[in-house]
C-alpha cells in the first residue's frame, strides 16, 4: 500500500475514534431517556402557594374581561343614548331628558339625569351636579379595576412566601440527610423557583391591564365631560329658575319658626324650641 494512503487511513480512523469513542456509544445505549415534566407536575411541584396564585389568576382573567367591557364606549356612552339626548335637548324637552335618563341607566345618562335635575338651581348648581355625578361614575368604573393592582402586588408576595418555605424545606432536608439525597433537595429548590415564577407570571399582566383599563376609564369620562359641555352650552337658565324637574321629594322645608312668625302678631311672643 502506498505510504500516503496508509497515513491517511490512520488519521481517519483516529479522528473517528476521537469523535465517537466506544465508551460513549455504549453509555448512550444504556442511558435512560430523560423524562419531561408536564405542566400539572410543575404546578404541583410549586407547593401549597399555587392554590392562592391560581385563584389570583382566575380573578385576573375575570377582572380584565369585565373591566374591558365596562370601559367600552358602548357601555359608558352608548351612541343611541347620545343621539336621543341631543334630540330632546334640541326640542327643549328637559322633562323627557330626565325620564329617558332614568329609564336607561349608564354613566352618561346618570350624569345627564343629575344635571337636568338641577336646572332650576342655575348654572352653578348644574356644574356642581355634573362634577359630583362624574366623580361617582368614575369611582364605580375604577372600583373593580383597582383590584388588578392589588393582585399585581399580592401575587409576587405569595410567590416570595413559597420561596421562603421552599428554602426552609431545602435546608432542613440538607441538614438531615446531607448531600446524599439530591432528589429531595432538587424538589425543594423546584418549589422555590416555580412559586416565584408563577407569582411574577400573574403580576406582570395584572399590572399591565390595570394601567390600560384605567386609561380607558379616564378616556370614557373625558368623553362624557365633553358631551356635557356641548349639551349645556348656552342653556337658558333664566327661564328655568326654581324649576323642579326630577319630581322627587324635597326634604328641605322652611324653618318651623318662620310659620310661627307669620301667625304671631307680636314678635316678642316668639319663642324658639
Amino acid at each position: 500500500m502506498h505510504p500516503l494512503i496508509k497515513n491517511a487511513a490512520v488519521v481517519f480512523l483516529a479522528a473517528a475514534a476521537f469523535c465517537c469513542p466506544p465508551s460513549a456509544s455504549a453509555a448512550g445505549e444504556d442511558a435512560v431517556p430523560q423524562k419531561h415534566k408536564t405542566l400539572w407536575e410543575q404546578i404541583y411541584e410549586g407547593g401549597w402557594v399555587m392554590a392562592p396564585i391560581g385563584l389570583c389568576s382566575v380573578l385576573t382573567v375575570y377582572l380584565c374581561s369585565d373591566g374591558w367591557m365596562r370601559t367600552s364606549r358602548k357601555r359608558t356612552a352608548p351612541p343611541a343614548f347620545e343621539s336621543e339626548a341631543k334630540r330632546l335637548f334640541r326640542e327643549g324637552d328637559y322633562m323627557g331628558v330626565y325620564a329617558f335618563c332614568k329609564a336607561n341607566p349608564s354613566p352618561l345618562t346618570n350624569t345627564l339625569r343629575a344635571a337636568t335635575g338641577m336646572l332650576g338651581e342655575g348654572k352653578n348648581g348644574v356644574e356642581e351636579a355634573i362634577a359630583a355625578a362624574m366623580h361617582q361614575e368614575s369611582s364605580k368604573l375604577n372600583t373593580y379595576i383597582s383590584y388588578l393592582s392589588v393582585i399585581g402586588v399580592c401575587t409576587p408576595m405569595i410567590g416570595l412566601l413559597g420561596t421562603v418555605t421552599g428554602m426552609i424545606k431545602a435546608f432542613a432536608n440538607l441538614g438531615t440527610s446531607g448531600i446524599g439525597d439530591p432528589a429531595g433537595l432538587s424538589s425543594a429548590i423546584g418549589e422555590v423557583l416555580v412559586a416565584t415564577a408563577s407569582g411574577l407570571f400573574i403580576a406582570i399582566p395584572a399590572f399591565g391591564m390595570f394601567y390600560m383599563l384605567r386609561s380607558r376609564s379616564n378616556s370614557a369620562m373625558h368623553h362624557i365631560q365633553d358631551l356635557m359641555q356641548e349639551l349645556f352650552r348656552k342653556m337658558p337658565y333664566e327661564h328655568m329658575a326654581g324649576l323642579h324637574i326630577s319630581g322627587e321629594e324635597l326634604f328641605a322645608a322652611l324653618p318651623n319658626w318662620v310659620s310661627i312668625e307669620s301667625e304671631a302678631q307680636d314678635p316678642s311672643d316668639l319663642t324658639l324650641a
